[in-house]
């Protein structure tokens, strides 16, 4: 048995709001264990609700519909409901007392159209809504399809799933079995080549293994089904370790772990400290260090050298290697990563200087050119340059700069 959600809105179509409720809805029916294999979005017209319709009923037997169950005219979802499945809609004295009382107790003058949120298909269940005016509805038009209805309000959706939904489909035999996922996040590789590391894992049926990539990171989701999730924690685990010992140095955490959680918690096992000076990412590495709750026990600060006079006066960057080598060069990267290491009195140091364009590259320098210093509590500089190419924007460009100076920082830390 599998489920489908179907959100209703010419809003969404048009990208005017983000559809989280489509989110919300498939992480909880993978946390009820409920297959889940098409999603639809469609406008607020009731012969494409229809098409919709017919599809979902030929491939799902739980039918979710969000959005569309208010009181305006463009409202549809419960008339288009009704129609396609040849039912009267029936005026619900109990919903339409609540309607009422509510708006009273809000001191808002109710309207004639709010009576049109009581109608609902002959045979239907009410869906309470404590905190809006709109119910949903479960109903059960023919065998072997059910239909639950949500108001398209995320607050209100949230609720009228936890109270009476999942109640009602666990009562109903749905949910007896759960699905975890895991996510195994990597740095360092790309995601053809984890793929290809990997591939054997792919063919799995329980847990199955998934690759995906962001900005730079490649991750992989393990998900297996399971009558509990300690079960499903036990069917992942093995396969975790292997793709892990696979992985080597480029596997850095999971699920929720980051780059500078990773680098945090090893900087605070080693009562180590790092600060940072930074120039073509103008602070984003900073950024992303402080983004972790408790970074004060480990980073002690930074400082954007943008210009080269701030460099020469900041860090004591040599004019003479500046003149010589330009800013984008290693000797300037050894230079800051040192400077601001001895500036901060920190066992680490660690320094960016790039060409994150648009313009400004050269031939020999090309936009998305990238040094990154990485002054050692041994007094030892790393120096690592990285080409990330002149066709990504200035933005990624940054981003990326900033997460491989962690990446490296991490790396020394472990040893590898």
């Amino acid at each position: 048995m599998a489920a489908e959600i179907i959100c209703v809105g010419t809003e969404l179509l048009l990208g005017e709001i983000l559809n989280s409720n489509a989110r919300f809805l498939a992480g909880e029916l993978a946390r009820l264990g409920i297959p889940h294999y098409f999603q639809t979005v469609v406008g607020d017209n009731i012969e494409r609700i229809h098409q919709v319709l017919t599809l979902a009923v030929g491939r799902s037997q739980l039918i979710i519909f969000t959005g569309g169950l208010g009181p305006t005219p463009d409202d549809l979802t419960t008339e288009a409901i009704a129609q396609f499945f040849n039912a009267p809609l029936t005026e619900r004295p109990e919903v339409l007392q609540d309607i009422t009382e509510k708006f009273a107790q809000r001191r808002r003058q109710m309207t004639a159209n709010n009576r049109k949120q009581a109608l609902l298909p002959e045979g239907s269940q009410v869906l309470p809504n404590p905190t809006g005016t709109a119910p949903g509805l479960i109903w059960e038009p023919q065998p072997g399809v059910t239909i639950l209805t949500f108001p398209g309000v995320p607050s209100e959706l949230y609720h009228m799933w936890q109270q009476t939904a999942v109640p009602y489909l666990h009562s109903q035999g749905w949910g007896r079995q759960v699905i975890h996922s895991q996510v195994l996040r990597f740095w360092g590789i790309g995601e053809s080549a984890l793929a290809t590391k990997v591939a054997d894992f792919f063919t799995l049926t329980n847990p199955t293994v998934a690759p995906y990539a962001a900005a730079g990171e490649v991750r992989l989701r393990l998900s297996a089904r399971a009558d509990s999730e300690g079960a499903a924690i036990a069917l992942i685990e093995p396969v975790a370790a292997q793709i892990r010992a696979i992985a080597g140095a480029d596997y850095f955490g999971q699920d929720e772990a980051t780059l500078a959680t990773v680098v945090g918690d090893l900087l605070k096992k080693r009562g180590h400290t790092v600060a940072v000076a930074e120039s073509c990412t103008g602070g984003g590495l900073g950024a992303i260090l402080t983004a972790a709750p408790g970074s004060s026990a480990y980073f002690y600060g930074g400082v954007i050298t943008y210009a080269n006079a701030a460099k020469v006066k900041q860090l004591g960057v040599s004019p003479e290697v500046l003149a010589q080598q330009g800013a984008v060069s290693e000797p300037v990267a050894k230079q800051m990563a040192l400077g601001v290491k001895a500036l901060a009195a920190t066992d680490w140091g660690i320094s960016i200087t790039g060409i994150a364009g648009p313009d400004g590259g050269t031939e020999q320098k090309p936009v998305g050119l990238v040094y990154i210093g990485l002054a050692r509590p041994d007094g030892g500089v790393d120096i690592f340059d990285y080409r990330f190419g002149q066709e990504r924007d200035r933005a990624t460009i940054r981003e990326l700069s900033a997460c491989h100076a962690l990446d490296r920082l991490r790396r020394q830390l472990l040893g590898l």
